[in-house]
């Protein structure tokens, strides 16, 4: 386990609903976390996109939150997703998490509109206020707002953020943020460039897939984070065509069909997202299927 709650390999957590009425099913959702603890993952991150935040009434986030910490065991970070259309209620959602025991959270910039520097900084200043630590949020695809490495060094240098979830799809930018604010911490943000990430110095990946295949998303971020290539390419590029689909529109239900494949509690998504269609539906079982006999067969080495 890391002893820094924001490192290592944290899931994004999908949320598994009733079929029958798309209820929140908790007690599905605290056996899986405990399932990832298990699989050797260092923490969880509810209420994320992946976790269908944006259609979760407020006592249903509470209660996700409050299911995650029940559940997750001594060293098991849980850093829930604060995002919100509004300042004063990131800010709430914060101060909830930290009633809740969590050590830190996951901040997006605004949301409602596209922010400028100016309200960014004033965002973040405020919800700092609340005295957890702060993972920023990079998602300029779906948000319209930049964290540029520019603006993450501001953030880092007045104390309001201890890392970065880059989710831009950029591995060059690590750099420049090392080189900006070598002090802030890097977390691989897509499942798709997690290798080039880590290479390039993240310390952390708050990942999509791993709800499906935690063990082999794990021994991939061990292998890259020692240097060892020669496990780690290889598995990546046997892992690559299923995670690839965490940076696409269908992301959510995705991922979701996938964990149905492993055997976990993927289900059904929330309204406005529909059911995949076919071809999709039977790219995603194919890759998912590959993925998991990865377990079960050698890796072929670099020189073969």
């Amino acid at each position: 386990m890391e002893t820094i709650p924001w490192r290592g390999v944290l899931v994004a957590t999908t949320l598994p609903l009733h079929p029958s009425d798309l209820g929140v099913d908790l007690d599905a959702y605290s056996d899986h976390v405990r399932w990832l603890a298990d699989s050797g993952c260092d923490g969880v991150v509810p209420n994320g996109s992946l976790g269908e935040y944006q259609v979760l009434t407020a006592a249903e986030r509470t209660a996700v939150v409050r299911a995650a910490v029940d559940a997750a065991p001594d060293g098991f970070a849980v850093i829930p997703g604060v995002a919100a259309y509004g300042t004063d209620e990131a800010q709430r959602w914060t101060e909830q998490a930290a009633e809740a025991g969590c050590p830190a959270v996951m901040l997006l910039p605004p949301t409602v509109y596209r922010a400028d520097e100016a309200a960014v900084l004033a965002h973040y200043r405020a919800v700092a206020k609340v005295g957890l630590p702060i993972v920023a949020y990079n998602n300029p695809i779906d948000t319209r707002v930049d964290l540029t490495p520019p603006l993450l060094q501001q953030l880092y240098d007045e104390g309001l953020i201890v890392a970065v979830k880059e989710f831009s799809g950029d591995p060059r930018r690590a750099y420049e943020i090392n080189e900006l604010a070598p002090g802030l911490d890097l977390l691989a943000g897509a499942d798709d460039v997690t290798l080039e990430l880590v290479v390039a110095g993240a310390v952390g990946w708050i990942g999509g897939f791993p709800n499906a295949i935690p063990t082999q998303c794990v021994q991939l971020y061990r292998a890259a984070l020692a240097g060892d290539l020669a496990t780690a390419l290889p598995l990546y590029r046997l892992l690559h065509p299923l995670l690839r689909w965490d940076s696409r529109t269908e992301f959510v239900q995705a991922i979701k069909l996938s964990m149905d494949v492993a055997g976990r509690p993927g289900g059904p998504c929330r309204p406005p997202r529909q059911p995949l269609t076919p071809p999709v539906a039977t790219a995603i079982r194919e890759a998912t299927l590959r993925a998991l006999a990865v377990a079960d067969q050698p890796l072929p080495l670099e020189d073969e």
